[in-house]
């Protein structure tokens, strides 16, 4: 009787493992849905309303033989969008950070586009006249100085002061795996850093448009009537691969994942790739020194860089395109840039402050301080931002 009790008991911790190893399985196996792809979730909502939308190459709808736009999507159901917002690269996604974006007629669909990047970032009231829902739908990469969460802001802002409803149709976050980075200073606010976050918020779309709405962070601290369709499926561990490149200058998961990191190099005399084909993988200058720096590289311009950094001119630095996939941001690279060009005056530019959204970083790479010294500098500020930040989170970390 012992014997069978072993034997039953040993069975039955074998089919155990066969049955969560089948379940764990399952799990990996079943596809995300992104909010646009649950139209039954929000068709109802936009039956005989005038709609307005703001998108890019990134909204689409997914389906088993590839992907249709949301805005065509929504126009073959019969939906009546009567604008596009455009954010920064517009509608197509083909224009070089920074471009003045330009209002004008989408030639596919005859469908009148408002540009929010310019002058013109916060729609105006007469520019959401008569619309009776605004949907946002755009492919973030997680970062407080990648401007459509910027963008969302203004928007928000917007339909709370008209009383239109927003629906943000969610998407995963490619770097939502990990938080990193000093929290800004909001003194020094702009548009590439509006709200008190890390420079890797850990964030969709969605959860950030909640935190927004909860922390009070439009002006009067007024609230914006939000809804969000957030991802089936999703964790923030799940490695999600972008199908569609969210902007020019970041053409693959590589360039993604470094971003985060490199970034911080356009606030230098450092270029990031920009005029290459490996944006964001490679860095480079002609002013580096050092045998560290064996990699070369001549920026041109090409789409998305019309004028990129160091035009025609051999940049020395390193190529970081089979790098181990990051869950930090790697300060060495720029701390030995620092410490390696030939006049450190000339290092640092402005942007430096607004891309870091603080003077303190700069002050203490100046000052000699190591990666680990200045991490461990962002330690508390980055554990009341979790406990902060955990209230508005749809997905489990």
């Amino acid at each position: 009787m012992h014997l069978n009790f072993i034997k039953n008991t040993v069975l039955l911790f074998v089919l155990t493992l066969l049955s969560c190893r089948n379940q764990s399985n399952s799990q990996a196996q079943t596809p995300l849905r992104v909010g646009a792809q649950q139209t039954e979730s929000y068709l109802p909502i936009l039956k005989n309303k005038y709609i307005g939308i703001v998108a890019n190459q990134t909204s689409v709808i997914f389906k088993d033989e590839g992907y249709t736009h949301l805005v065509d999507s929504l126009l073959s159901l019969n939906i009546a969008v009567k604008k596009v917002f455009a954010p920064e690269h517009g509608f197509r996604g083909t224009a070089d950070a920074g471009e003045t974006i330009k209002n004008g007629i989408d030639v596919s669909t005859g469908i009148p586009i408002v540009s929010l990047y310019g002058k013109n970032k916060k729609p105006t009231q007469e520019q959401l006249a008569n619309l009776y829902l605004i949907i946002f739908d755009i492919q973030d990469v997680g970062e407080r100085f990648y401007t459509f969460i910027s963008t969302l802001h203004y928007l928000m802002e917007a339909c709370a002061e008209a009383g239109i409803p927003l629906l943000v149709l969610d998407r995963p976050n490619p770097n939502g795996h990990y938080v990193d980075g000093p929290i800004l200073d909001t003194t020094y606010r702009s548009f590439v850093g509006m709200h008190p976050v890390p420079i890797v918020h850990g964030m969709t779309v969605g959860e950030y448009a909640k935190m927004i709405n909860g922390e009070g962070w439009l002006s009067g601290s007024i609230q914006c009537d939000l809804r969000v369709i957030p991802v089936e499926n999703y964790t923030h561990q799940t490695v999600y691969e972008l199908p569609i490149k969210p902007s020019p200058n970041l053409p693959n998961a590589k360039a993604i994942n470094l971003y985060p990191s490199l970034c911080l190099f356009e606030g230098t005399n450092v270029s990031v790739g920009r005029g290459t084909e490996l944006q964001f993988q490679i860095l480079g200058s002609p002013f580096l020194e050092g045998s560290d720096y064996n990699f070369e590289f001549i920026p041109t311009p090409n789409v998305g860089a019309k004028y990129p950094k160091h035009q025609a001119k051999t940049c020395k630095g390193l190529n970081l395109k089979e790098h181990p996939i990051l869950s930090h941001i790697e300060l060495k690279w720029l701390i030995d840039a620092y410490q390696h060009t030939e006049n450190k005056d000339d290092f640092f530019i402005p942007f430096f402050t607004k891309l870091a959204g603080q003077k303190l970083l700069q002050e203490q790479i100046e000052n000699g301080w190591t990666a680990d010294e200045i991490r461990e500098s962002w330690k508390a500020d980055l554990e009341h931002y979790k406990t902060l930040r955990a209230p508005y989170l749809l997905y489990p970390l």
